[in-house]
């Protein structure tokens, strides 16, 4: 059985992503501050980012992919709510992978413990946003 996904809902959860880290990496959010920590020279030329953010619409469009066929599993197990499905499945995906892994990859590289909290904190927002938005509007069945 392949889990049914609404497909635009996962475009949409993808550009979401992108709409959260442009945010919460502006300098006047988290992004001097993040800057400062990660050792990132924010005056290099715009164009040196390009590759990163091809990156970051790839692997946000595969992370919204996964939360939306797990959520769709998750429903069918549980039943209920669709929604709560794709919330739940969200925080749980994120607290038992990316941030279990960011904790323990920062650790090993001695990154400062501000950076892991507010790269993880990013993740939860990012994740728990497209949960919401996959959750809203469910696969069509049948």
């Amino acid at each position: 059985m392949v889990p049914e996904i609404n497909y635009w809902a996962v475009l949409i959860a993808t550009a979401s992503s992108m709409v959260v880290g442009s945010i919460w990496y502006s300098p006047k959010v988290f992004g001097a501050r993040w800057s400062k920590l990660a050792d990132v020279d924010m005056d290099r030329p715009a164009s040196s980012a390009t590759m990163a953010i091809i990156t970051t619409v790839i692997v946000s469009f595969i992370t919204s992919w996964v939360l939306a066929g797990a959520s769709a599993i998750a429903w069918h197990f549980y039943d209920g709510s669709f929604f709560w499905a794709a919330v739940v499945t969200g925080v749980l995906l994120w607290a038992g992978f990316t941030a279990a892994r960011f904790i323990t990859h920062d650790a090993f590289e001695g990154r400062p413990t501000g950076l892991t909290v507010m790269n993880i904190a990013h993740e939860l927002i990012t994740i728990v946003i497209m949960a919401v938005l996959i959750g809203v509007w469910p696969p069509a069945l049948g």
